[in-house]
This record gives structure tokens, sequence and C-alpha cells, in this order.
């Protein structure tokens, strides 16, 4: 089992203290967010293959995956960094310093540790077309010596996306698909140039040469951090995915990044008011309200 930190919510920026208690007691609890049902999943090694782990900040993190590595289990860090201005992302590292993470992880644990998100491409006034295809370049530039893959996607307009995106103010479209690709086109291709893999993540309509499909939870590489092969079949969790079978830990509405396209999030205050109310303690990261 491949254990998903989380794409709900960014564990590793918020909830590093509940995880490690999780880690150390071998177990926790998940709820489901649309039935409320509880499951009790096993954390051991007997029964995790390897961890994923999603973020935009690890620093908080960083003594607790030393603590991973030292029990010997493998896992792989799905980072985004964007370098989106304040008004997009409130609470994210500078795009400097998220560099400097990226740089920190692969030279501690290995250049297959990390891949690179850029995602989701937003365009508003302040993000064109052009001011994209400049801040890729020089993230890539930066990022290339430290990672093997960038992931890319563009932006869902979700309802709550969309009132969000009004809420702070923003100018943004939702462009046509001719355009995404053209976009991505570029974006792909200055990826190679820099010596990076380009990924989509699901949107298989857009996905043109040279970009392939995006595995996020990606057995693969997980069996290369393990030195082992680790079986964990196909799952797909929406149109065009081509992930693995995961089983994730996190919770909706509980990041309090203040990044306006959130899928995860519907509104930040009640995402602080939830960060506020966390206990480490509990066996699940977000006991029912």
């Amino acid at each position: 089992m491949i254990i998903s930190a989380s794409y709900k919510t960014d564990i590793p920026a918020h909830y590093g203290a509940w995880f490690a208690r999780r880690l150390d007691a071998g177990w926790c609890r998940v709820v489901n967010p649309w039935g409320g049902q509880v499951s009790t999943l096993d954390l051991t090694p007997r029964a995790v293959d390897g961890f994923l782990f999603w973020t935009r900040n690890i620093a908080p993190f960083r003594p607790v995956l030393d603590e991973v590595a030292e029990r010997g289990l493998p896992f792989y860090v799905q980072y985004t960094v964007t370098g989106y201005p304040r008004a997009l992302e409130a609470g994210v590292p500078q795009a400097d310093d998220a560099v400097a993470a990226v740089c920190d992880l692969a030279s501690r644990f290995g250049i297959g540790n990390v891949v690179w998100r850029y995602d989701p491409v937003v365009l508003t006034d302040a993000t064109p077309p052009d001011w994209h295809r400049a801040n890729f370049a020089r993230l890539a530039g930066a990022l290339a010596p430290w990672v093997d893959e960038v992931t890319l996607s563009f932006m869902h307009p979700y309802r709550k996306t969309r009132r969000n995106l009004d809420a702070a103010g923003l100018a943004w479209r939702d462009p046509t698909d001719d355009e995404k690709r053209a976009i991505l086109a570029d974006l792909a291709g200055e990826a190679v140039a820099h010596g990076l893999t380009p990924t989509l993540c699901t949107q298989p309509d857009l996905r043109i040469p040279p970009l392939t499909a995006a595995r996020c939870i990606d057995a693969e590489r997980l069996s290369r951090m393990a030195g082992r092969y680790i079986n964990a079949p196909g799952k797909g969790y929406r149109q065009g995915c081509a992930c693995a079978s995961a089983r994730d830990i996190g919770d909706y509405d509980t990041c309090a990044q203040g990044c306006v396209y959130c899928y995860a999030v519907s509104k930040r205050d009640t995402a602080k008011r939830r960060l506020r109310a966390h206990d480490p303690e509990s066996p699940a990261l977000r006991p029912r309200d």
C-alpha cells in the first residue's frame, strides 16, 4: 500500500507533528469526506510500501523526513513551485526559498526523490501567457539540476475556485483548449531544453508531444527509491489519471496557505479555523466538527 500525504492538504507544511505521532503509533484514522465513514489504516512497514508527500513548504517537515529515511521507509515528494504573485498564493514560500528547499531535498535524498509541479497554470491579468513563459523558464533553469520531471496542468474552474478568484478581486479567464495547448507546448519545450521530462496531470485532451501522462502517484518512481519492486496497480482518480492506487490520509479544507485557485479549499477562513483547532494527538487529521 502506498500512503499519500496528501493531495487534500499540505501535511508537511501544517501537520508534521501529527504525522510523526501517527508514524510512531503505527496507524491512523481517515474520515471519508463524503459519507463520513471512518477507516483505520496500518502505517507499519509490513503494510506500507512507501509514502508520497505533496507540499509547497517542506521546511517544517524536514526532521520528520529524516526520521522516515532513518526507518528505511521509501518516499518521494511532489513539490509545487509556481512563483505566483501573492494575490494568488498568499501563504507559500517565495519561489527562491522553494527552489532552495528542492535543492536541499535532492542533495540529501537524491534527484529522483523530488518531482516539480508547475500546477495549476492560472491565467489572470497579473499572470498572462507570456508571464508564464518567462516565469517557467526561470524556474526550470533553477530547478533543472535537482529534478528530472515537471508536472503541468491548467486550473480547473470549479465553482469554489471561481468564487475564491472573484473574491480576491482577480481578473481571470479559462482559455480555450487551443490556447492551453499552445502554452503547454511552449512550457514543455522549455522543460525539454533543460533536460526535464514534462508530464501533464489528467487533461488528456490537452496532451500533445512532448507531454506524456503524469503519474503523480508513481509506483515505478517509488520502486526506484525503495530499491525493490512495488506492486501498486493503476487506479485513475479521474479521467486521464495514470496514478497508481494509494490511500490518502489528509482532509479537505484544512490547508491555510491561501492559494485562491486551490480545489481542496472552499474557504480559507474555514481552513484556518480547522488548523487552529487541530489536535496532533488525534488519530485522524481532522475529527469531524
